[in-house]
């Protein structure tokens, strides 16, 4: 009888709590949400056809303008060339990541100076900003007493005075 009853109760268990423990049933859509059909198996097939070229495309360091045809405008010749020198300053100051992949090529004795410099930086950048919160929010605070100061001072003035 007892071996009945936790058959009953493991049978009921995988039938119906694990299946919900796997695959969680969503909540109820919301009244107004209209259901779509279910999507063929072709329609299927094609949406990850499109889904895994998208993805192995992404592995790609420029995608280019089929994927993101918006970032790829046609030059029609109305943009206007960079100066000379501007073009050579940007020529000459390598972005973090390629300075660090410079640096990496060359070992551990290049790499250690050029993450110091990094660290450093961001260091320099997270105090100066800290410094500027805590200078702005010591002025709010500042702004706030004079105000109470304002009123306590306003209050005493205006009120009616006893005599006893």
């Amino acid at each position: 009888m007892k071996l009945k009853v936790v058959g009953r109760k493991v049978y009921d268990y995988i039938r119906y709590d694990l299946k919900e423990i796997a695959f969680p049933s969503s909540l109820p859509d919301p009244p107004h949400i209209k259901k779509r059909r279910k999507l063929t198996w072709h329609e299927r097939f094609l949406i990850l056809k499109e889904a895994s070229r998208l993805y192995a495309a992404s592995w790609v360091r420029d995608i280019g303008p089929d994927l993101r045809p918006n970032d790829y405008k046609k030059d029609d010749g109305s943009q206007e060339k960079l100066d000379g020198a501007e073009s050579a300053t940007k020529e000459k100051e390598p972005s973090v990541v390629e300075d660090l992949a410079l640096a990496a090529r060359g070992g551990m004795e290049t790499l250690r100076p050029a993450l110091q410099r990094v660290y450093m930086t961001r260091a320099s950048a997270y105090r100066d900003a800290l410094k500027s919160f805590i200078e702005g929010y010591q002025e709010g605070v500042q702004q706030v007493m004079e105000k109470k100061d304002d009123v306590k001072n306003k209050e005493e003035g205006d009120g009616p005075k006893k005599s006893t």
